[in-house]
């Protein structure tokens, strides 16, 4: 799915597309979007998890149909004939999520969307990584990943990959992450905890990191306190690519190693994050891989 936003690197804006199910309006960031499809009546799979409406093969890949209205809890279509497939790709996965009406694309500044507060998302368990408003509705970004690994477990994190890494020492270089998600926060938080790197701060999104990284270029602390920086993409108030931006446009942070660790990392957004400056780019499942990479980039 072309779209001029693709090509234009830490506006730290993206597009959204919008579309509903039921009577409830919900986003989701172009970037993930292969194509849209209307609605044809999938293959039933057996014994297939219950969101799980059966797979579909447009031409020659077979695609995993993800009822939304059932993961959402929100009745089924009335009219299931006039109804859309948007069919994504992230975390190597491609996907399609059986939507009952899309209404269109909006381009708008992360520093737009509120994060969910906790009435929301207790503990992480919500679905909603933000919220904006648009004209007189509220639209609603969802944790498609999120979705995604509340059926199949296997799909998320790999922490399994830890163990594969062997006997480490322990490493006290500091680490910056910038994460909006509080469980996949935790996960890479004691992911790296576990292949011995110890001293890990982590912010909630692109503007608290760098916050951070400025309020140590201030006090004259950055050389003690950050050695790394490792970045979501998508995360409200500043998106992981104007983090980055930000990052390697000021001489006294340049230097820094910024790896981005984002289920969005595929052709196009690697080909952004190249020219913003991005020192690696990793997939979201290859947690094992993210330290090895952060051996390399502290240890060259």
């Amino acid at each position: 799915m072309d779209t001029n936003i693709l090509l234009e690197s830490g506006t730290n804006e993206l597009e959204i597309l919008e579309f509903q199910v039921g009577t409830n309006h919900y986003g989701i960031n172009v970037a993930k979007i292969k194509e849209i499809l209307p609605y044809k009546r999938p293959t039933a799979i057996p014994n297939a998890h219950p969101c799980i409406e059966g797979i579909y093969m447009p031409r020659d890949t077979i695609i995993t149909i993800v009822d939304l209205a059932r993961s959402l809890a929100i009745p089924e279509s009335e009219d299931v004939d006039k109804d859309m497939y948007i069919v994504t790709n992230f975390n190597q996965l491609s996907i399609a999520f059986h939507v009952h009406t899309v209404l269109g694309i909006h381009r708008v500044s992360w520093a737009d969307i509120s994060k969910p507060d906790e009435s929301i998302n207790n503990s992480g368990k919500g679905v909603a990584t933000g919220i904006i408003k648009l004209n007189d509705r509220l639209i609603v970004i969802l944790d498609f990943e999120k979705i995604v690994s509340d059926i199949s477990p296997e799909t998320g994190l790999k922490v399994s990959d830890i163990d594969q890494l062997g006997e480490r020492q322990r490493n006290n270089a500091p680490i910056l992450i910038a994460e909006d998600s509080p469980l996949l926060s935790k996960l890479i938080f004691d992911s790296l905890t576990k292949a011995g790197y110890t001293n890990v701060t982590v912010t909630n999104n692109g503007k608290e990191a760098y916050d951070k990284l400025c309020l140590y270029k201030e006090n004259g602390t950055l050389k003690e306190k950050v050695k790394c920086v490792i970045t979501d993409i998508e995360m409200p108030q500043m998106d992981g690519h104007h983090l980055t931006k930000l990052i390697k446009e000021d001489n006294a942070l340049k230097h820094l190693p910024v790896v981005i660790f984002s289920s969005l990392v595929n052709d196009e957004m690697r080909k952004k994050g190249e020219l913003l400056g991005a020192d690696a780019q990793l997939s979201k499942p290859e947690i094992g891989m993210l330290v090895e990479e952060i051996d390399k980039l502290l240890f060259k």
